[in-house]
């Protein structure tokens, strides 16, 4: 190899990984590499944002759409710090992500130098960590090694986020470092003793379940997983915001398993006399506080597919568990030999008419976030992506949306399982940018958008929404940090504190930063507005007024207050 910069090999070598886009916030522990992108700049871009958080977002997204590493560069100190909310995010919902944080120079470490910060320290691999890895490339000449094995950790086994830090110095070192070749994961494919054993506890069953979540999946697996289903004719439920696993209009389709669950579907989950759980970690979210499944031994009959061996019985004593790959989980069910017919036909059909049932929602007056929902549905194309944060917001977009699967039309559900706020922008601005064919319809809260909101100028910045898909972003405004009125009302009924937000018009500030940006007060203005958004070459705002009262798709500030106070008096 020719002899450069290690900065430069970098690039090489992101590129031979068929990375061709990257996000960060550009820093001078770094200028080599970002010297780099600028030589191969026919071959690789840099989309420089504007806070570090977002460019980390975006990264996760970006391995959200595509199973392979999200490319996040932030430079040491405080740019590390403000990317590890992108970080955890990667973690807690398994996606493939490498931030790459550069270091002060190596003659300097340990003297708390200008924004020194011990990574391994900071990020802590392991399981409660925000990473699966942290390594740190002393050698000019290793730094392809280092790379290889970021990629091979990100996606083996339960996918996750890697940190490389870079040091200054090692960057601006030359290196004759051979290009390594593309990196693809390791995969692992169950026992065939063991799907044996599930066929036999599925022909003892009356009342089954199947739940599908986490990450990793691919097309051709998920139809897989579907065929399963519907040889067995199983219910099947989608983890918390894992709802494009398995097309929703499908009658064997029971509902998201998460927040804001249908009570309906809760119930059955613990009626179920067999749950199969592939590819979900069976986290707090997708349990109920662990409600639904109770831990260490469910009553249930529990069977657990996943691709981690550390994630399996951790939580639960189940009573089967699968090591495999998502790519090949729903491959190697699909070879299950199926009955001629099962007792449970009734139960699955109940299952998808309370799914069906949940749909309807009373109107609301004068802005009504179930109508605003279908009403995008019924515009936009079948494999618009939709992206949120966290917030009561998403109850609405979560309820009554119908995800194609991603058999059908690719990823369409980007949105944080770790609760993170701020997610949604930065992670439609990322998807605009990579799939400038397809739609992007974020949906954000007031206070969540506010948290990463500066990325409307990367949007701008870099072409977003200009494609032939659109970009909209839905900002509810109610003038409240939602989710925590709701539990104030909850456990100190009428005694509001830091909840309260004084906002933006958020439809002028769109426009200041390029987009197009217009106020809705009422449910008969959003259609005209959203189809007119939907004929413009030019990203659109679109500011919704909600009242504060509107608190959940299931009930109001009023009535959760209303109902504190009546158990306050009876104890």
């Amino acid at each position: 190899m020719t002899q450069r910069l290690a900065g430069h090999a970098l690039v090489e070598a992101l590129i031979a990984q068929g990375v061709d886009t990257v996000f960060g916030v550009p820093g001078e522990s770094y200028l080599a590499v970002l010297d780099g992108f600028h030589e191969h700049r026919d071959r690789i871009r840099f989309i420089a944002c504007r806070q570090e958080g977002g460019a980390a977002f975006m990264a996760e997204a970006q391995g959200k759409l595509t199973g392979r590493p999200g490319i996040c560069f932030v430079t040491r100190g405080p740019g590390a710090t403000n990317a590890s909310i992108g970080v955890h995010t990667a973690f807690q919902d398994s996606t493939p992500m490498i931030l790459f944080v550069g270091q002060v120079a190596s003659d300097q470490r340990d003297r708390e130098a200008f924004q020194e910060l011990d990574y391994r320290q900071m990020f802590g691999p392991g399981t409660l960590g925000m990473a699966k890895w942290v390594g740190e490339v002393h050698s000019a000449d290793r730094l392809p090694e280092y790379v290889a094995r970021a990629f091979h950790t990100a996606m083996q086994g339960r996918p996750g986020p890697v940190v490389l830090v870079l040091p200054e110095d090692m960057l601006t070192a030359p290196t004759v470092a051979p290009v390594l070749p593309r990196v693809e994961p390791a995969t692992a494919w169950p026992a065939p003793g063991a799907l044996r054993d599930l066929r036999t506890m599925l022909l003892a069953a009356q009342r089954p379940l199947l739940i599908v979540g986490g990450s990793g999946w691919s097309a051709e697996s998920a139809e897989a997983l579907r065929r399963f289903a519907e040889a067995w004719q199983l219910p099947v439920g989608c983890a918390f915001r894992f709802q494009d696993l398995f097309p929703n209009a499908h009658p064997l389709y029971a509902g998201d398993v998460g927040i804001g669950i249908n009570p309906a579907l809760a119930q059955r989950v613990r009626d179920a006399d067999l749950v199969i759980a592939v590819g979900a970690r069976l986290g707090e979210m997708t349990t109920s506080g662990y409600t639904l499944l109770a831990p260490p031994r469910p009553a249930q009959k529990l069977v657990h597919i996943h691709a981690g061996p550390e994630e399996l019985g951790r939580v639960y004593a189940a009573d089967l568990l699968l090591q495999a790959s998502m790519a090949h989980a729903g491959k190697a069910l699909e070879t299950i030999a199926a009955p001629p017919a099962v007792p449970w036909a009734a139960w699955t059909a109940a299952a998808h008419a309370d799914y069906e049932a949940n749909l309807v929602a009373p109107a609301v007056e004068p802005l009504d976030l179930a109508a605003v929902v279908k009403t995008i549905e019924a515009i936009v194309p079948t494999d618009t992506i939709y992206t949120n944060g966290a917030g009561n917001f998403s109850g609405w977009l979560h309820r009554y949306h119908r995800h194609a699967s991603i058999a059908q039309a690719g990823r369409t559900q980007l949105a944080p399982t770790s609760g993170a706020m701020g997610y949604g922008l930065p992670a439609a601005v990322a998807a605009s940018i990579l799939l400038p064919d397809r739609t992007v319809v974020n949906i954000a809260g007031d206070g969540d958008f506010l948290m990463t909101g500066q990325e409307l100028a990367t949007a701008t910045g870099h072409g977003a929404g200009r494609g032939k898909g659109r970009l909209v972003s839905l900002v509810v405004d109610n003038g409240s940090y939602g989710t925590i009125r709701m539990h104030q009302e909850r456990e100190f009924p009428g005694r509001v504190s830091g909840s309260d937000l004084y906002n933006p018009d958020f439809a002028a500030l769109a426009r200041a930063y390029g987009w197009r940006g217009e106020r809705i007060d009422s449910t008969a203005q959003f259609e005209p507005a959203f189809r007119e958004a939907m004929a413009t070459p030019q990203p659109t705002l679109l500011h919704l007024k909600l009242d504060v009262d509107v608190l959940t798709t299931r009930g109001t500030l009023g009535g959760i207050r209303a109902a504190a106070l009546a158990r306050v008096k009876k104890s």
